[in-house]
């Protein structure tokens, strides 16, 4: 693979190496400093003694700096490392506090509530820092907060928890690679908005979003496509409605919904076409780079910073002074050095799916598509172009595609229809809404392209609908695990490597990568079919046990839960994440005998055998009883409490539990409970 001979493609992996130890092994300060200096130390010397720099000394020195810069990297822009930081304070989570904090980002509102990433300034007289998650709850009369909005909140900080059943998405840790630790719960009387704005880069890109799209309101754009325009120009989400966005899943369009590489090219190419008249003398050269570099930072800026969007302008800002200088641009060199300025500056943005994404698909599309294209070379233009968007849309699925069913579980089969129809069709909504939005910022907004904007975004959405409609094309709940990921990528590259130039040694190297997927994939079978378990969820409104033994699921639950079992979001996860099927449903009993274990399950009825002595009671339904005089008869060894009971009647029973030396799990305050 050629472009792990580059140099900086070997610091760039030095360098990501290091950022991901130091997320999930973050060392000792002191010893990280040692090192740091050490190796320093070591390159200087080496840089001195050695006057070839091809020394392979001096390659490792260099590899190895660069993987201890990317641990400091991440140490120095992690949130919580920083003694400021309100994580080191652990009082807060106790009680509430005076707490001063600024508006920094909106995100998609809730049923109950208006979110936001707010930072704060102030905890009580105390100067704290760090990122949260607001919630201010709806109100009728609830003031419009802004971007840069200071509140002053009595409240107590909650810090994130953890998936509170089996194999769902991790929201707690989703947050903190974004340096959130903690949210705040408030209502609209216990705020107080300060009269002054914090007017930074993020409230003025925040007023223009706000400008654009209120004066585009006046002019009577439609609410559904002028959300979806939204999303498409200027990168915002949160109002456009989950059906539309599970449309855009289904058809396997969703990526248009966030501006990436494909936006910011397109953005790129226009802009150059619109400054041809400008003759390319020196000067005149230099101004058009210049223009071209502030209209994608201003583009970047108004779309909100997202990892998507800073990844695209920073490699397209390359290609363009690359450009400028008149030199043959190195495709990948541009892709590794924004990388690696990007991840200089935000480390976070590794861990970001989109950025995941967004990356490997680029990577493909360059490495794959001319071997794809090759394949056939058509002689007319329109053919040429058709043959052209599916070798793209192919390499760039190929690549992204074990990714997206380790993250997502499923496969949108029309991803080539939809990508056939959509990207002429984006081309043309991107240069129409780009001079749209324009027009809009400064309150000029021509009817027929308004108008022109919106049909075209409404045509769209019918044939993503269409689409999407076509379920029977949707692989949904596909299993992925870490290792088959790893092993999956391992045969890919190594099979691109073998097509691109055949021989012995690659195609032995492809056999390998094909044994290794085995036996990933026997490891993670013969783990599963080994492996039983019982499993007591924290589900509100209804009971739900399941019992499973190897990859057969049996469910315990109320008619409520058993006639849609198989679309139940936690047995969904569930499955999904165990490699199992649900093989039968019964409905819940009072006994449940695993693996010599008796499971008492005592329910809102209240009653109890007294000639049977339980391991386990599991309390359900806010159960009436006197749990001491039970303890006294069952002598159980474990009590369960499920989140079908009250709050209130979970902290009696947790004192009763206490007082008779009882272990006592509360699903609703501990999560799932499992017996091996």
């Amino acid at each position: 693979m050629k472009v792990l001979q580059f140099p900086l493609a070997r610091i760039t992996v030095g360098f990501i190496l290091g950022l991901l130890l130091a997320n999930y092994f973050p060392p000792s300060l002191l010893v990280l400093l040692i090192v740091f200096f050490l190796s320093i130390s070591i390159f200087c010397l080496l840089y001195l003694f050695y006057k070839s720099k091809t020394s392979i000394y001096f390659g490792i020195s260099t590899y190895f700096l660069s993987f201890i810069i990317g641990i400091s990297t991440q140490i120095i822009h992690t949130d919580s490392f920083q003694k400021s930081n309100y994580t080191h304070n652990k009082a807060l989570f106790k009680q509430p506090h005076l707490i001063s904090l600024t508006i920094r980002e909106k995100l998609r509102n809730s049923s109950f509530s208006d979110r936001y990433i707010a930072i704060i300034n102030k905890i009580d007289t105390t100067t704290q820092t760090g990122k949260i998650i607001l919630h201010i709850q709806k109100d009728s009369l609830q003031p419009i907060l802004q971007i840069g909005n200071q509140l002053l909140i009595k409240g107590r900080l909650t810090k994130n928890k953890p998936p509170n059943n089996p194999n769902q998405f991790d929201y707690s840790k989703y947050l903190e690679n974004k340096q959130i630790y903690a949210q705040l719960y408030a209502g609209v009387d216990e705020m107080k908005i300060g009269s002054e704005l914090e007017k930074n880069i993020w409230y003025y890109s925040s007023q223009l979003r706000t400008r654009i799209i209120q004066n585009l309101e006046k002019n009577n754009f439609n609410k559904a496509e002028l959300n979806v325009a939204v999303a498409l120009i200027m990168g915002q989400q949160q109002d456009i409605s989950p059906e539309i966005i599970r449309d855009y899943q289904y058809a396997g369009a969703v990526h248009i919904l966030s501006v990436s590489g494909l936006h910011i090219g397109l953005i790129l190419i226009f802009v150059t076409f619109i400054l041809k008249p400008i003759p390319n003398t020196k000067k005149g050269s230099f101004l058009k780079l210049a223009i071209i570099l502030a209209s994608l930072f201003a583009f970047g800026i108004i779309a909100g910073l997202a990892p998507s969007v800073v990844r695209s302008v920073t490699m397209f800002s390359f290609v363009a002074i690359g450009n400028h200088l008149r030199r043959s641009v190195n495709i990948y060199h541009t892709l590794l050095v924004s990388v690696l300025l990007i991840l200089l500056f935000e480390p976070s943005f590794l861990f970001d799916v989109g950025f995941q994404l967004s990356y490997i698909a680029l990577f493909f599309i360059i490495w794959l598509q001319p071997l794809l294209s090759s394949i056939w070379q058509p002689k007319h233009k329109v053919s040429k172009y058709i043959w052209d968007i599916l070798t793209v849309s192919f390499a760039a699925q190929i690549g992204t595609l074990p990714l997206s069913i380790y993250y997502f579980h499923q496969f949108p089969g029309l991803f080539f229809v939809t990508n056939l129809i959509i990207i002429p069709l984006l081309s043309i909504i991107m240069i129409l809404g780009v001079l749209v939005m324009l027009l809009a910022a400064l309150n000029v907004i021509p009817v027929f392209l308004s108008q022109l904007l919106e049909w075209s975004i409404y045509y769209l959405n019918k044939i993503i609908n269409a689409i999407a409609s076509l379920e029977q094309f949707i692989i949904q709940d596909i299993p992925l695990h870490f290792h088959l990921l790893l092993s999956g990528y391992l045969l890919l590259f190594a099979l691109i490597i073998w097509f691109k130039k055949p021989n012995f040694t690659k195609l032995a190297t492809v056999l390998i990568s094909i044994v290794i997927l085995q036996i990933s994939y026997l490891k993670i079978h013969w783990t599963i079919v080994n492996e039983q378990e019982l499993v007591v969820f924290n589900s509100k409104k209804n009971t739900l046990i399941a019992e499973r033994k190897g990859e057969n699921i049996l469910v315990y639950a109320n008619d409520s839960i058993l006639k849609t079992a198989e679309q139940n979001s936690l047995l969904k996860s569930y499955r999904i994440g165990n490699f199992s099927t649900l093989q039968s449903k019964k409905q819940l009993q009072n006994f449940i005998y695993f693996n010599g274990k008796k499971i008492f399950v005592l329910d809102s009825s209240g009653i109890y055998p007294e000639n049977i002595k339980p391991d386990i009671i599991v309390l359900t339904q806010s159960s009436k009883i006197n749990l001491d005089r039970l303890f006294q008869i069952m002598k159980p060894k474990l009590v369960i409490a499920d989140a079908t009971n009250f709050k209130t009647i979970q902290k009696q029973w947790k004192a009763s539990c206490e007082k008779q030396k009882i272990p006592f799990h509360a699903t609703g305050e501990k999560g799932f409970y499992k017996l091996n």
